[in-house]
């Protein structure tokens, strides 16, 4: 068996495999919310408890091996992160799964979701932009969520090797007026304003409060209440400009950030764009305002324009990375 799971910062999936040859088959799965546990030993002890009373017995040896990703860097084998609550340990998550260490493996969230890339089908995928994809030549993974992720996938001359970064803490690079103001509405709040604070959940609210200070809605005083889906909401149902026009601005700046990468890369393999924001704002992404902006970068616009772009539909994306990654170290 093995155990692979998503901990990011608003939610959390494990699910355990059956190892068929070089495949994964899922055979039990538990989804919750993170702030539900008070540490991820505990959400891994439930797992356990739950899928035991479902037949599958575990914690006596039946993992062969396990896999994290995880909304955050790791860092001596620990995570360094913003926006998840919980301290994770590699050793320690090893020893409460009594497994060795070397079976147990941290990969940052969106590293795990790009090394999955190679186990989508086409029914994973929604493509944006038709492009001309070229062999063996890079490409980039970029989700969008309670944070910003974004990795790089190099041919390694046998395979797509995943190469995890944190350019979602990089500084915001407004390129609009309306960019700029919110910019400055950011830094009376803070000394730093990094690109993630723009392009993630609670980029929504930043924008709408920023350009639409005059337009209050009661869902913002409440800090139990999700801003970003009810602004989206209102924005698809038009029952407010100012959302619709807050969407449109966050949807620009997402694709905006998604050429940047793009120019950090030039992954014409393709770029794979993931994270829940993506599948809940679907429509938005294919009126052509993503790609557009993903594109508007002066000289090497129409190069840009070649580049295949593709929706992850595939909700466990995360999930299946990480345990493929723990599948080749368990040497099954």
């Amino acid at each position: 068996m093995i155990l692979a799971g998503d901990l990011g910062g608003t939610k959390c999936t494990l699910i355990l495999f059956a190892v068929e040859g070089q495949r994964l088959r899922p055979v039990y799965r538990l989804n919750a919310l993170t702030a539900e546990f008070s540490n991820v030993e505990t959400f891994v002890d439930i797992f356990c408890e739950r899928a035991s009373n479902e037949g599958y017995r575990l914690k006596d040896g039946d993992f062969a091996s396990a896999g994290f990703g995880v909304a955050g860097a790791i860092v001596n084998d620990e995570v360094v992160c913003n926006n998840l609550p919980w301290t994770i340990n590699r050793k320690r998550v090893a020893e409460s799964l009594r497994i060795p260490v070397g079976k147990t493996l941290l990969l940052n969230d969106v590293e795990a979701a790009a090394s999955s890339l190679a186990h989508l089908e086409s029914k994973d995928l929604l493509e944006l932009n038709p492009g001309i994809p070229q062999p063996r030549a890079p490409k980039v993974y970029v989700a969008a969520g309670t944070g910003l992720g974004e990795s790089i996938l190099f041919w390694n001359g046998n395979r797509y090797q995943v190469s995890a970064c944190e350019a979602g803490l990089t500084d915001f690079a407004p390129g609009t007026d309306r960019e700029i103001v919110v910019l400055q509405a950011l830094r009376k709040r803070m000394p730093r304003v990094c690109t993630e604070e723009i392009v993630s959940g609670r980029g929504f609210r930043a924008i709408h409060q920023a350009i639409f200070p005059e337009v209050h809605h009661a869902f913002f005083d409440d800090p139990t209440v999700d801003a970003a889906a009810n602004i989206t909401q209102q924005a698809f149902a038009r029952t407010c400009a100012a959302c619709e026009q807050t969407l449109h601005m966050w949807t620009e700046a997402y694709g905006s950030e998604a050429g940047n990468m793009a120019l950090r890369a030039l992954p014409f393999g393709g770029v794979y764009i993931g994270g829940g924001i993506a599948l809940k704002i679907l429509p938005k992404l294919k009126d052509g305002a993503f790609v557009r902006a993903f594109c508007d970068k002066t000289k090497l616009a129409a190069e840009l324009a070649r580049i295949p772009i593709y929706v992850v539909l595939n909700q466990d994306a995360p999930v299946l990375g990480a345990g493929y990654a723990a599948l080749a170290a368990s040497g099954t």
